[in-house]
């Protein structure tokens, strides 16, 4: 094998993670954008607060990654991490927030199904929701109940999550969907 062929072998073996990674940065950047393009067009209609959300700390986070109070004593910034394998808590989810904060860090973790082509509308909904665990630390319900009235509001529409709700126990809490 020539070196020179050696050479753009290994250059093309490199080359290729950094394309993936770009891809995935690139899905992530829409994602947010879509995220707070919805939840501008919604915030409107929340109030100041919704299901337990305070929607000024809800906007903040979203578009500055930073916040202060909710469920966090001070300020508290948001971290994104990009996994490229499906262990752990990626096993199950698209995505998710280690809670609590670390030196008053919150870490999303975007998970390869999160990546998935074509659900570019998922990958946005995903966002509004991990983003009701990074304010208030709280569960499923309050996510899935704050995200549907976002999308409800800001589209006409929601995406329906009734298994998930159903499986979560939601029906017996105080959220309700739109």
């Amino acid at each position: 094998m020539s070196s020179l062929w050696r050479l753009g072998l290994v250059l093309a073996l490199c080359w290729l993670p950094t394309a993936a990674r770009a891809d995935d940065q690139a899905m992530l950047n829409r994602a947010i954008a879509g995220a707070v393009r919805q939840f501008d067009a919604a915030r409107p209609g929340l109030g100041q607060q919704l299901f337990g959300v305070d929607v000024s700390r809800y906007g903040e986070a979203l578009h500055q990654r930073r916040f202060s109070g909710g469920a966090w004593a001070g300020e508290t910034r948001l971290a994104l991490r990009i996994r490229t394998k499906p262990s752990g808590s990626c096993s199950r989810y698209a995505a998710f927030v280690r809670l609590p904060p670390e030196d008053g860090t919150l870490l999303l973790v975007l998970c390869p199904q999160f990546f998935t082509p074509g659900a570019d509308d998922l990958r946005v909904l995903t966002i509004l929701h991990e983003m009701v665990h990074v304010v208030t630390g709280r569960g499923e319900c309050q996510a899935m109940a704050f995200t549907a009235r976002i999308e409800m509001l800001a589209t006409g529409a929601f995406t329906p999550v009734d298994e998930y709700w159903r499986a979560s126990k939601c029906a017996s809490t105080e959220y309700r969907l739109p």
